[in-house]
């Protein structure tokens, strides 16, 4: 059997009843705001000088390059622990790196784009997944549908969860990474820059986990554990994060996961081959302290913390149909949630 091309995303299932209705996401900054729940707070000693920032409008990137501008550092002096959106209100940590010289005080930086809210020092720099979770609160307007419907799935999804997909910004537009890391492992193209070349590994990897969370939700296996699963420390059956070693898992849980494997044979020998190793990752995102208000009959406001690496258009894409305003976003980074 050969691998098929990737050119778009499949319609990966839902696992409760679609609501029928439908909201605008985005509409402003403001409607979509994020706060980073770190690892660990500053200590106030050490050679990094940690910044609580909140930006409006920018993506991380940017904000890091100014960060080291500002300080008279090289960017890669600059820390993070995850990519944030643009199109929103989000509060993260910075670090950068200054052992000597004199005392900056960036709070005082000036920029319509972000501001510096505090500032400490600390002994290490802050990294890809230094963080606990996100806390979001997301405003859906123009919301129309039955509103018994959609707080039914709201219900559904406090007690059970939702498929903790990987979300389409990890894909590119269109699932472009997807199509483009298959041609990579393939050797059809070739990728030289090493970040381009991770985006397309963790894309194709995204995407046969998502297959196999697809199946089994396809299979009537939501919610349910099956005989040769993994768990993780929660007690929740995992899926593979494709790479070298034997699968983790026996039995039923095994032949589903080789089934998939074998339908995208290309994609996992060639993740073996580029030198990743077996993972696992929870099937289930559960949001903690989901709540919902109505501030307006067709204005619905959602608050809800999320565990580092899981995407709120997981949660939302189980209660409502969504659409954000049109915009150009060429060439710009892929938040993570």
């Amino acid at each position: 059997m050969t691998d098929p091309h990737y050119t778009t995303l499949p319609p990966w299932p839902h696992a409760y009843p679609a609501s029928g209705a439908s909201a605008t996401l985005k509409r402003h900054n403001e409607d979509f705001m994020v706060t980073e729940l770190p690892l660990q707070l500053p200590s106030g000693e050490g050679e990094h000088i940690w910044l609580d920032v909140e930006k409006n409008g920018a993506n991380t990137a940017f904000v890091a390059q100014q960060l080291a501008e500002a300080a008279g550092v090289k960017e890669w002096d600059v820390g993070y622990a995850g990519l944030k959106d643009r199109h929103a209100v989000t509060r993260q940590w910075f670090s950068i790196y200054r052992p000597k010289g004199e005392v900056l005080d960036l709070t005082q930086l000036q920029h319509p784009e972000f501001k510096v809210l505090s500032q400490s020092r600390h002994v290490k720099k802050l990294r890809p997944g230094d963080l606990q979770g996100n806390r979001f609160r997301i405003v859906l307007r123009e919301v129309s549908g039955a509103r018994e419907a959609i707080e039914a799935n709201l219900q559904a999804v406090r007690m059970q969860g939702v498929p903790n997909y990987f979300g389409a910004q990890r894909f590119g537009h269109d699932g472009g990474n997807v199509e483009q890391g298959r041609a990579m492992l393939a050797r059809e193209i070739r990728v030289r820059n090493p970040k381009k070349k991770g985006i397309y590994l963790s894309a194709v990897r995204s995407f046969v986990f998502n297959e196999v969370l697809a199946l089994r939700i396809q299979q009537g296996l939501w919610g349910q554990t099956l005989p040769g699963d993994v768990l993780d420390e929660a007690g929740r059956p995992t899926g593979p994060l494709w790479g070298r070693g034997r699968v983790s898992t026996a039995d039923q849980a095994q032949a589903l996961e080789l089934g998939v494997a074998e339908r995208h044979a290309a994609l996992c020998d060639g993740m073996e081959h580029a030198g990743l190793d077996q993972e696992r990752r929870a099937l289930v995102a559960s949001p903690v302290d989901l709540s919902w208000d109505w501030p307006q009959a067709d204005q619905l406001v959602l608050s809800f913390t999320l565990p580092a690496g899981n995407y709120a258009t997981s949660v939302l894409d189980e209660i409502l149909r969504t659409t954000e305003p049109e915009r150009h976003t060429e060439n710009e980074p892929a938040a993570a949630d």
